[in-house]
């Protein structure tokens, strides 16, 4: 097994202890971003694979929640806006990854839709990603450009439905 399939095999056994509630969503958040930079300092450059894919979006999704993390904590407004910034840049790149990982697999086996959330703002905006050929692989955006992607692939599917992880999609932390 190489080191991509051990974090994800890791990551698994991370989810299913926070689906037990043997960790907050604040713990299993902290834990996946130790394993993401235990595996990689940095996300891959040249991206040639989905499971290097997968890892990008991890990796940028993990580091976007720990700012939102300390920027929460955070009593300075000018470090608010740094993290604002940061954490804007972190999202932008994991929605780079997901059109990555979309174009790799030529959105075959994709279902996609919008998602229920308690969430005013987040309300007819956050859709999920199912990537059906690649266990337990769920992706999230806002990201007009996949959107319109999705659609234009027939694999977006209009309306709203319950996120598969809804008790994690719906949690604060």
């Amino acid at each position: 097994m190489n080191a991509l399939q051990k974090y994800f095999v890791y990551r698994q056994s991370l989810i299913n202890q926070y689906v037990k509630g043997d960790m907050t969503k604040e713990e299993y958040l902290d834990s996946n971003l130790e394993a993401v930079l235990s595996l990689r300092d940095k996300p891959y450059k040249y991206v040639d694979s989905v499971e290097k894919g997968l890892f990008n979006y991890q990796y940028y999704n993990a580091m976007a929640k720990a700012c939102k993390m300390d920027a929460k904590y955070s009593r300075n407004s000018d470090n608010k806006i740094l993290y604002d910034d940061r954490i804007n840049y972190f999202y932008a790149s994991k929605d780079n990854a997901t059109m990555k990982i979309l174009k790799l697999i030529d959105y075959k086996n994709v279902e996609a839709y919008f998602i229920k959330v308690r969430s005013k703002y987040l309300r007819g905006r956050l859709f999920e990603i199912i990537l059906r050929d690649y266990e337990n692989m769920i992706l999230h955006s806002q990201n007009e450009a996949i959107l319109n992607s999705l659609r234009e692939a027939g694999v977006f599917n209009e309306g709203s439905k319950k996120s598969l992880i809804d008790y994690y999609i719906n949690s604060k932390y």
